[in-house]
């Protein structure tokens, strides 16, 4: 499969960033996106050229670090997927690619395609701890009974890794959909009850201060999200946080 690739440049998160074009040879259906990008660093390490920088970790899906933006789309075009369980038979011999980093302000480029989501870190410490209580015998882990459903719910807001695909799919590059994932595990369980309100109205005003827009209400970070977290979410979060200031 040949294909050519217009990759986003940029060496540092200062410097003017641009588009350079590579064509590339030999590409096999059954080679994951990042397989891909490993072929033509290869070639390009080896005409002694820099290659290109890009995140991964564990190419399983697991850790969202492989985000890319593949053709306007975070991720690529299939859905419920990461970058790296993206495979090439989803394009067609004679393709172009355009490859660029999640765009957002609030995630800034270091180089290339890699961009600093470190502010994703941030709103998550600002939601603190969860208290337990640890004096006296160990607490048994069913001594707190929970219904399944919101177990269930719960869990599913878990799934969440972090990637960051919500932030690059909304126009105003909301975290919404990541803040309400993270503040769900906790507000659907007895053991988060505790610090609940606190813990949304400090994750909420961090996600504010990391300079995230507003949720657009257009549905495109569940669509593009690789773990299919639910917008059902954000109107937790929403009553939540009501809940909350109306308390203070």
């Amino acid at each position: 499969m040949k294909l050519t690739l217009k990759i986003w440049r940029q060496e540092d998160a200062n410097a003017k960033g641009r588009f350079e074009t590579y064509n590339i040879d030999g590409i096999e259906g059954d080679m994951s996106f990042l397989e891909m990008l490993d072929v033509l660093n290869d070639g390009l390490v080896r005409e002694g050229k820099e290659p290109v920088e890009f995140d991964h970790d564990c190419r399983e899906g697991i850790c969202g670090t492989c985000s890319l933006q593949i053709n306007g789309e975070p991720h690529g075009p299939d859905r419920r997927i990461t970058t790296c369980q993206l495979h090439m038979r989803r394009f067609n011999d004679g393709d172009t690619i355009v490859i660029e980093p999640f765009r957002a302000r609030a995630f800034p480029i270091v180089k290339d395609l890699i961009v600093d989501r470190s502010a994703f870190d941030r709103i998550q410490q600002a939601g603190g701890f969860v208290s337990v209580n640890t004096s006296g015998n160990t607490i048994d882990a069913n001594s707190t009974p929970i219904e399944k459903e919101k177990a269930d719910m719960s869990f599913d807001a878990a799934t969440c890794i972090g990637c960051g695909a919500c932030v690059a799919a909304c126009k105003n590059a909301s975290a919404m959909l990541f803040t309400s994932a993270k503040v769900s595990q906790f507000a659907l369980l007895p053991q988060g009850e505790v610090e609940a309100s606190e813990r949304v109205m400090h994750m909420v005003d961090q996600m504010d201060k990391e300079g995230f827009g507003n949720c657009t209400n257009t549905g495109a970070c569940e669509i593009e999200c690789p773990k299919g977290i639910s917008l059902e979410n954000i109107a937790r979060m929403n009553r939540e946080y009501l809940s909350a200031s109306v308390a203070e």
